[in-house]
């Protein structure tokens, strides 16, 4: 992972935990839940209930713990950390298997997050559309990205080009990259950079399950 900058005190892991909240929370909605303890929570996210209730008071959360919380304006309030008051466009650059799948699966996930373009290369994908999204030739993306004011960036072109996508990314005034390639990038100060390299956190999973293995046999 790569971080150019952090923007306050609330840490990496925070946020990542707030997310992995709302998505439950929102699952619980959908299902008629409309209070849920920290412990459950903490449940099912495999951890803590005071893991849960820092998170929330470290984002000045607070609420009648008798019922416990109330999801749907828990939901609302993590809003008000996570999400930018206004929608931020995302484009995905290389259209390859996980361009597709990113653009299939997220398209509509979020209100305030939205997949606007896409970027390739390949004749046979420019010119189409993907859930909804269309697809351009690289050779208009800073202008694509000024069109429709894109400041986040989901990378997943083949591996042996992603550091040549770097500067057309810093020119065309890109604040937020996700890059989906196994090879780390060097953005400047002031880009936010996450790397996700599904063969390292494999590796990470494979060890843990040897270590527990190992434990186990003793």
């Amino acid at each position: 992972m790569s971080v150019s900058f952090v923007p306050n005190n609330i840490s990496e892991r925070t946020i990542e935990r707030l997310s992995g909240y709302r998505r439950t929370l929102l699952d619980c909605l959908e299902k008629g839940i409309t209070h849920l303890y920290s412990h459950t929570l903490a449940e099912i996210h495999g951890i803590t209930a005071v893991q849960v209730r820092r998170d929330l008071m470290l984002i000045g959360f607070s609420s009648d713990t008798k019922r416990g919380y109330d999801v749907k304006v828990l939901i609302d309030f993590i809003g008000t950390i996570i999400d930018s008051r206004s929608v931020t466009h995302v484009a995905v650059v290389g259209m390859g298997n996980i361009g597709h799948a990113v653009t299939q699966y997220f398209t509509g996930k979020r209100s305030k997050l939205k997949i606007v373009a896409s970027f390739d290369i390949d004749p046979a994908k420019v010119g189409r559309e993907q859930a909804g999204v269309p697809c351009y030739h690289f050779d208009q993306f800073k202008e694509k990205v000024g069109e429709h004011n894109i400041k986040v960036v989901l990378l997943s072109p083949p591996t042996n080009v992603a550091d040549t996508f770097i500067e057309p990314l810093i020119d065309a005034g890109i604040k937020g990259v996700l890059n989906f390639t196994s090879k780390p990038l060097n953005f400047p100060e002031g880009i936010y950079v996450e790397d996700y390299d599904i063969i390292t956190l494999l590796e990470k999973v494979a060890y843990f399950v040897k270590e527990c293995e190992l434990i186990k046999k003793k």
